[in-house]
């Protein structure tokens, strides 16, 4: 149903926004991108996409009101896919006011927008209309098995809780006002593009740069990983074929303990780019205090999602782990021009690999 049919992309010059935006393009859609460019939304990530004529830049904050409804009313989108928050952990934890702001308030005066937007149109593209609520760790820690969209919301952070804040919302403007609204949960994304604070850009960086490689703890903790096209694939299904009020997990099926992940990015550099020392980069390894709150484990169960759109993740871990660790080595320019940024004083690249 793409066609140039326009999209709404909150956020899309960070992470995942920026990688789902190309693959939105090329998907056919048409895709306005709102974004306030803070800390971790960037334009050189977006620079390949520029000149396309199905894309447009606006640089503006979701808490808006006047601004969203405005673009809402130009472009008359067929689906708004919320990727705007604030997503550093360690930053929430400093300073969690920050994050209530943008991912609470922000994603209700979002849906406000969006509700009366939703409300003016036909029946018709009132059925076909979605909001996509894209969200991640707000089910806590899972010891055993695998957590699915009926397990209880757990935060156990300011970041989870700001985002579960979100998600409430976004179920409550649902079941009030009828507007058809999705939520995703996703596992650990990897791949290009990343803000170079999170681990595997983190272990890269500081290996190539034969710095300290800081790992919270005892480097236990796990994470399932999802490589970012993955997960983009999965949400423009859901743009399509996701059902209204409902959540979809979207989890790579890759397990890995921070330490087990950082010494396999360092085996695979030391095959490609080996130290000049010629020392091994886990040498590098340094274990720091852990962080207040710390999940030991995130496992999602993707069952849903695959029963009801066939989707499953097509890119294998190593192939995927490979790919991303040459992008960053053949990338320099847009590493060098993000690290040289201070945010309030701090010069990016000093957290421990999560």
């Amino acid at each position: 149903m793409s066609g140039t049919s326009p999209l709404l992309v909150t956020g899309g010059a960070g992470f995942i926004g920026s990688n789902f935006v190309r693959r939105a393009i090329d998907a056919g859609w048409f895709v306005v991108n709102l974004d306030a460019l803070t800390y971790a939304g960037n334009l050189r990530s977006l620079v390949d996409a520029e000149d396309s004529p199905n894309y447009q830049f606006q640089h503006g904050n979701i808490c808006d009101g006047e601004l969203v409804f405005g673009l809402l009313s130009r472009f008359r989108p067929r689906a708004v896919i919320n990727f705007a928050a604030e997503s550093h952990v360690d930053r929430s934890i400093e300073r969690p006011g920050a994050f209530i702001e943008t991912n609470v308030l922000g994603t209700q005066r979002l849906l406000t927008s969006v509700l009366a937007y939703w409300q003016g149109l036909s029946a018709e593209e009132q059925y076909a209309f979605r909001y996509l609520q894209v969200s991640t760790e707000v089910y806590g820690s899972i010891s055993v098995g695998h957590a699915s969209e009926e397990t209880p919301y757990a935060p156990n952070s300011p970041y989870a809780a700001s985002k579960a804040g979100g998600d409430h919302f976004t179920r409550a403007f649902h079941v009030t006002y009828g507007l058809p609204t999705i939520t995703t949960c996703s596992s650990n994304n990897y791949g290009p593009y990343q803000f170079p604070e999170k681990l595997i850009p983190l272990a890269i960086l500081k290996a190539q740069s034969d710095e300290p490689i800081p790992i919270y703890g005892d480097g236990q903790q796990t994470r399932d990983w999802i490589h970012v096209f993955d997960n983009c694939d999965a949400l423009l299904g859901l743009v399509d074929e996701g059902q209204p009020g409902r959540t979809y997990n979207i989890g790579g099926s890759n397990e890995r303990t921070n330490l087990e992940l950082v010494r396999e990015i360092c085996r695979r550099l030391e095959r490609i780019a080996p130290s000049p020392l010629g020392r091994p980069f886990d040498a590098l390894i340094s274990f720091v205090s852990d962080r207040p709150g710390h999940d030991r484990r995130y496992a999602l169960s993707s069952e849903r999602l695959q029963r009801e759109l066939g989707w499953r993740p097509k890119i294998d871990f190593a192939k995927g782990l490979s790919e991303t660790i040459s992008w960053y080595l053949e990338n320099s320019v847009w590493v060098d021009d993000i690290r040289q940024h201070r945010y309030g004083g701090e010069r990016l690249g000093l957290g421990a690999a999560r």
